[in-house]
């Protein structure tokens, strides 16, 4: 008798366990347009996770380390980290380095001394918040030379992410690395398909100045942001990355 009561106990101590709620996940998307809503992959990639996560994307367009913290975005999502409720995993995943590129008034920083030290800060104010981050290296942009060799002047912004990333033992993804490589591997052509609109006829040519790429032939065409399919090829990317880089995400995918 008294070993049915105790296998008895034991199992609707086991059916408890079982239908105890799992804690609750919250993906928050830190960047620059190549993440945002409208013009990024990111509201691709919340899509891919299930219903029941919450995904905030508030990346924005026109930001780097210096201005999404001046303009008190970066303030904003501390306050939402600060006020998590019990249960609840917050992962923030950040993508910077478009913006911090020189000739942007007020937006732009030295990649020697302000990049690595705003990265620094970043990553020093999540640390008592108690969320999970994914540091990202800058989605390539999208323009060949004439040769057909995908350009890639963003890779300093990369590898200076690498090394801080390093440095301060957060998880990383080269999507720098990775996008290029599947760029270069597509070819100009494909790679036109992604943009936020279709080629014009008289498109600029490959190797073409940042002028002659903002023709009037269409404005809105653009060899950096991305359109529907372009969303869905790289939020796809960094979905694979992602439950290499933190398998546990897996549960929590579509």
């Amino acid at each position: 008798m008294k070993t049915s009561w105790l296998a008895a106990l034991a199992l609707v101590a086991g059916t408890a366990c079982a239908e105890e709620a799992p804690p609750s996940l919250r993906v928050i998307l830190v960047g620059d347009s190549t993440m945002a809503t409208k013009s990024g992959y990111g509201d691709a990639l919340c899509a891919r996770f299930k219903p029941e996560v919450t995904c905030l994307n508030v990346a924005r367009g026109g930001r780097s380390t210096k201005s999404f913290r001046a303009e008190g975005l970066w303030g904003q999502v501390l306050k939402l980290l600060r006020e998590r409720p019990a249960g609840q995993v917050d992962v923030v995943l950040m993508q910077f380095g478009h913006n911090d590129q020189p000739g942007k008034p007020g937006r732009s920083t030295d990649l020697q001394t302000e990049f690595p030290v705003n990265l620094a800060g970043y990553i020093d104010d999540l640390a008592p918040t108690g969320a999970r981050l994914i540091m990202l290296t800058p989605l390539t942009r999208r323009t060949f030379d004439p040769q057909g060799k995908l350009e890639n002047n963003l890779r300093p912004w990369a590898e200076t992410t690498i090394r801080v990333s390093t440095e301060h033992h957060v998880p990383l993804i080269d999507l720098n690395a990775i996008s290029h490589t599947a760029v270069q591997t597509m070819g100009e052509n494909e790679a036109d398909t992604l943009a936020m609109a279709p080629k014009p006829v008289d498109a600029p040519a490959p190797g073409a100045s940042g002028s002659e790429r903002a023709g009037a032939a269409n404005p809105v065409f653009d060899r950096t942001h991305l359109g529907a399919k372009g969303a869905q090829v790289f939020s796809a990317m960094v979905a694979e990355q992602l439950l290499v880089t933190m398998p546990e995400l897996k549960r929590w995918m579509r």
